[in-house]
């Protein structure tokens, strides 16, 4: 467990830092009244996301390696991170759309239905909690690993 503490820390931290930015995007109302722009909205927490990867691999680097580590071990690291991240999401999309959120999928639906941009089938069946939590495990765990593969090249220290 020790091998991968760290990992584990920073996908806690991460899944906390997920749910603040849900709690900021519901505050500035990107899942109601400004719901139009929350497709584009929702990239602004790419850098976030990014940041931590740096500060996870960093720690790992400093901490377990002794400051030097090669792009192997750090593209490992971020992929352990991603897996815990993406074991974790499930956990905080429930904690989102049941008490940070809970009418984000009625609007969103109501948006979609409106705005012509699909029907009210379609819309059911694309948001609902059961796709977005699978979307979210698959997503994040592909986006992590390519993450964690441009990190580990600014982070790798021989």
């Amino acid at each position: 467990m020790k091998k991968i503490a760290i990992e584990f820390k920073w996908a806690i931290i991460f899944t906390i830092m997920t749910l603040a930015w849900m709690l900021l995007e519901k505050t500035l109302g990107w899942h109601d009244e400004k719901i139009a722009n929350h497709y584009w909205t929702t990239l602004l927490f790419l850098p976030i996301a990014i940041f931590m990867f740096v500060l996870a691999i960093r720690e790992k680097r400093r901490r377990y390696y002794h400051k030097k580590i090669t792009w192997k071990q750090a593209f490992y690291s971020g992929v352990v991170l991603s897996v815990f991240i993406a074991a974790l999401s499930p956990l905080g999309q429930y904690i989102t759309h049941n008490y940070i959120t809970p009418k984000y999928f009625i609007n969103v639906i109501d948006y979609s239905v409106t705005s012509k941009l699909m029907t009210i089938e379609a819309a059911n069946e694309y948001f609902n909690i059961t796709n977005y939590i699978m979307q979210v495990a698959i997503g994040t765990l592909l986006g992590g690993i390519a993450t964690a593969a441009i990190v580990a090249t600014f982070m790798k220290r021989e």
